[in-house]
């Protein structure tokens, strides 16, 4: 037996040995926070301190380092972040990835950001192009000096922070990156394919019950959808088997068809925001809320930091006040994206405008390479691309564009079996693919502001994700403003832009651009009468406005949440501007708790949970049994109504990140023989509670009582890319039990297609922060991870808890303590 000792001494010493040993290498890439170290190019020292709520401080000599400086912490904290998002909008991860991600690759090299950015670049001021110089140059220093070392995901993949240029990031990632905001926010790409392919097997009537217009509106076009793409012949022959993504074959095969089946689809991508003025708070300034809702990561989206640097001036002449910006970051733009300055602040959620129209592009018959125009036929315009793939040959690509823009049609796999291919090609029309999009420029120029006219001339220069913004400043004034561009259409375009129009008629071409003057706006003395503004993605049109913006708003339950709780309280202080961002009362569940008259259900456990659901006051908290049974039930009743019409795939393919409740809704309202089929609604609403209970029972158990929503409701703040792979996604995955729904101010959205967590929180806000523009004033923010990027720091992940418990750290720009403090020297 000593021999069996022996092995089993030397087994777990080499264990420890490796333990140490992957210690270590984990310690040499964690960010450093104390100390000194140098980096090239700064023209002085750069003082780099954090505070205890781990808010980054950079104080610089002048904006150039504090650019440069935000460049390196962004690379020590957020670098394999960084880097895999210069390959996604490169269309580079393949290279490392292997032919899991061609179909994320295809699209983006076919929509050409990075092309499209260097275009941009060259248009910015000289001012602008300087900072994104400094910071870009404080990111390549910082790998290249080896001040900042890889994290495990560049062991794990073998890969380095450079991509195929040998570069870690360039001013035009940076347009670049702005650019993939905007397409993540961009609009009804998305709801046009969707009625695309609903329009094949549903009459016009039934595809607006399945996508219906905004509450008390008509549907924006009168065309009558199907009855034009069958005249046309748009449809495949074999379409009666709907357009589904291929099978994938991995986890990452999965996602990546996922992200690109799901650009454009604007349900659920949004955000609240309010402000409050001096006259209805206790301080008799203004307050302003903002949490913005976007698909929950690891690391997250934002990194907060607060940039100091003495007035001065740029390249280009242009004098600049004193620096003095604190808020929330994008990794990839060194300046506060959302946050304030010593004199104002101001907060973002999404438009939503109609900003990309898909068109029928016609195809010659006769001559392979052209399609239809107003004035007759054309070549496309065609490039080729490389794509480099892991483990397997180079993937050769034509990327064809026509005159409205990029055929998206030859690289989204929906479209195969959807669309005659032979008759005709889809291309994108949008408008942050333009040369003159300087949407950089107002991030800049935002920065600098101190009121709220300021702030407004500042927007003028914000081209893409439309947002509305609202904005208060420390003299008191408040305003609201839509900044971004929105293009105009002709009084003959009848269908509008909500679904794909022929290319080929020049009465659906774009005629121009809405003035800035001209976008929706609410003045000071409006918000003063009504005593605030909130916006949180409705309809946020005034009446008689006179342009066509979009028909595809989000609905408006969690605007008429925030309407309720504004109203409720003579006074508003910090607390109360949290306990709002912080509501889980669900005015969607009430709606649909309503229908629950109809069931008449055999099942053992309807009772109890009838019983649950009678009482049930809308609060979608984690402890919740009704709250889960509801939501379920809802999940089942969508399906249930659904399928059998448009059958398994198509709506697989549609559904999740769409959710369909509006369309539910009207159904049970109309007792809609259509949908609910010979049965009935009421045997629709019962046996779809049945399935609810069966299913939950088999997970939770048959104690009624002892359901929790919380336990299908994790906020998954899933890791790019290993969020996708089994074991490696529990070390870097961040899981949190969550309260909220669809429709809660507190949202938690989740994608009820998804195989694995289909109640799980994927989308939510992304953080929430609260200014308090008084003297005395503390504003204060959260948000789901932490501040590090490296797995295995304990600082990556120590607000998730906090953040959905609805607590919050303070957000000073004078922090009373600082924890760690760092040196860049020249």
């Amino acid at each position: 037996m000593k021999w069996i000792a022996r092995i089993l001494l030397v087994a777990v010493v080499a264990l420890l040995a490796a333990g140490g040993a992957l210690s270590v290498h984990l310690l040499r890439g964690m960010p450093q926070l104390d100390g000194e170290t140098s980096l090239k190019g700064l023209s002085g020292p750069v003082q780099i301190t954090r505070d205890a709520s781990d808010v980054t401080h950079i104080n610089a000599r002048n904006a150039l380092d504090a650019w440069r400086a935000i460049g390196f912490v962004h690379a020590q904290e957020r670098g394999w972040q960084m880097a895999f998002n210069r390959r996604v909008m490169r269309g580079e991860l393949s290279e490392i990835l292997g032919k899991a991600t061609l179909d994320t690759d295809k699209l983006m090299r076919t929509l050409g950001i990075i092309g499209m950015a260097q275009q941009q670049l060259k248009g910015l001021s000289p001012a602008t192009q300087a900072a994104l110089q400094a910071y870009s140059e404080g990111i390549q220093t910082a790998w290249q000096s080896g001040a900042v070392r890889p994290s495990p995901e560049f062991k794990v993949l073998g890969t380095q922070a450079s991509g195929a240029d040998g570069q870690t990031w360039t001013p035009e990632d940076s347009v670049g990156w702005a650019l993939m905001m905007a397409l993540d926010l961009g609009g009804n790409w998305g709801q046009e394919f969707a009625r695309l392919s609903a329009g094949q097997i549903l009459n016009n009537k039934q595809l607006w019950q399945l996508l219906p217009a905004y509450p008390g509106e008509k549907p924006a076009t009168a065309v009558d959808l199907p009855g034009l793409y069958a005249r046309l012949g748009v449809y495949a022959a074999t379409a009666a088997k709907a357009a589904q993504m291929p099978a994938a074959a991995s986890p990452l095969a999965q996602w990546s068809a996922d992200w690109v089946r799901d650009m454009g689809i604007l349900e659920g991508k949004g955000s609240n925001n309010w402000v409050v003025p001096g006259s209805r708070t206790v301080s008799g300034k203004p307050l302003l809320a903002n949490d913005p809702h976007l698909a929950l990561s690891s690391p997250a989206i934002w990194y907060y930091a607060h940039l100091q640097a003495p007035a001065g001036e740029l390249p280009g002449g242009h004098k600049h006040p004193a620096l003095d910006v604190i808020g929330a970051t994008l990794p990839g733009l060194p300046f506060v994206v959302l946050g304030r300055t010593q004199g104002v602040a101001w907060g973002f959620t999404n438009t939503g405008p109609d900003v990309q129209d898909l068109y029928l592009e016609q195809l010659d018959a006769a001559k392979p390479g052209q399609y239809r125009t107003p004035e007759g036929w054309a070549a496309f315009a065609e490039r080729s691309e490389t794509i480099r793939v892991k483990g397997q040959a180079d993937v050769a690509l034509k990327v064809r564009s026509t005159r409205h823009g990029p055929v998206i049609s030859d690289v989204q796999p929906q479209y195969q079996g959807l669309l005659d291919a032979s008759r005709y090609a889809v291309s994108l029309r949008w408008s942050a693919l333009t040369p003159d999009n300087k949407t950089i420029e107002a991030g800049m120029q935002a920065n600098w502001a101190q009121t709220v006219p300021q702030l407004q001339d500042a927007f003028a220069e914000h081209h893409a994700p439309m947002q509305s913004v609202v904005m208060a400043d420390t003299l008191g004034q408040v305003a609201y403003k839509a900044v971004g561009k929105v293009p105009t259409r002709s009084a003959s375009n009848d269908i509008r832009g909500v679904a794909p129009s022929p290319g080929w008629l020049a009465q659906y071409d774009w005629t121009g651009w809405l003035p800035y003057a001209q976008n929706p706006a609410v003045d000071a003395a409006q918000i003063e009468k009504k005593g605030w503004h909130a916006t949180a993605n409705q309809n946020i049109l005034p009446p008689g406005y006179a342009h066509f913006v979009g028909g595809d708003w989000t609905t408006p339950e969690r605007f008429d949440r925030i309407e309720q709780l504004l109203a409720a309280t003579p006074r508003h202080s910090l607390q109360s501007m949290q306990t709002i961002q912080n509501d889980v009362l669900s005015l969607g569940a009430k709606t649909l708790q309503a229908k629950l008259g109809q069931v008449s259900s055999q099942h053992p456990l309807a009772p109890a949970a009838l019983k649950l659901l009678a009482g049930f006051d809308g609060q979608m908290r984690t402890d919740s049994a009704a709250a889960l049974v509801l939501n379920v039930w809802a999940d089942e009743l969508t399906r249930g109504l659904l399928v059998p019409h448009l059958g398994a795939e198509r709506f697989q393919a549609l559904y999740g990140k769409r959710h369909f409740r509006a369309a539910v809704e009207g159904m049970l309202d109309r007792a809609d023989a259509f949908w609910c089929g010979p049965a009935g609604c009421p045997a629709q609403v019962s046996s779809a509670l049945d399935r609810a209970l069966d299913r939950i029972a088999a997970s939770q158990g048959r104690d009624v009582s002892a359901w929790r929503w919380g336990a299908w409701h994790p906020a998954i703040s899933s890791h790019k890319p290993f969020g996708k792979v089994p074991y490696l996604n529990a070390l870097f995955d961040v899981r949190v039990e969550s309260a909220g729904d669809l429709f809660t101010v507190n949202v938690g959205q989740y994608w009820a297609n998804d195989k694995q967590a289909p109640f799980a929180n994927r989308h939510a806000a992304s953080m929430r922060a609260v200014y308090d523009l008084s003297e005395t004033g503390q504003s204060v923010f959260i948000y789901q991870t932490g501040q590090s990027g490296h797995a295995f720091d304990p600082r990556s992940r120590d607000m998730a808890r906090q953040w959905a418990q609805g607590a919050y750290r303070a957000l000073q720009q004078q922090p009373t303590a600082v924890l760690h403090r760092m040196t860049l020297r020249p």
